[in-house]
């Protein structure tokens, strides 16, 4: 696609205005965000692993290495791939969940 030109009144040629509000006003997918769980010292290992099973249907084995990566790094990704409305929603669920149990664990959401 060619770019319209037109004269200014010196003579010389620049880019149509057209063409520069059509490129600002392209539309870009919607950015992607990630549920972290953050590490703690209190609430139990298995109970994380629930979680992630339930909340996020993760397969037990994968829960468990989530859980592990938690554990050793300080935190992990339960999911990734969301729009932000459902990362904050599953964080919110989960954080009410573990309150529910009477545990501090922390889930977060942070853009991809």
């Amino acid at each position: 696609m060619s770019q319209k030109k037109r004269k200014d009144a010196d003579g010389s040629s620049g880019v149509d205005l057209l063409d520069k509000d059509k490129a600002k006003n392209k539309v870009r997918p919607p950015s992607k965000y990630k549920v972290v769980y953050h590490n703690d010292n209190f609430t139990p290992m298995d109970l994380v692993v629930l979680s992630l099973i339930h909340f996020f249907k993760r397969e037990p084995t994968a829960a468990f290495q989530i859980m592990m990566h938690v554990h050793e790094k300080g935190r992990g990704v339960a999911q990734g791939g969301l729009s932000r409305e459902i990362a904050e929603t599953k964080c919110d669920r989960v954080v009410q969940w573990f309150k529910s149990q009477g545990y501090p664990l922390l889930a977060t959401f942070e853009k991809e």
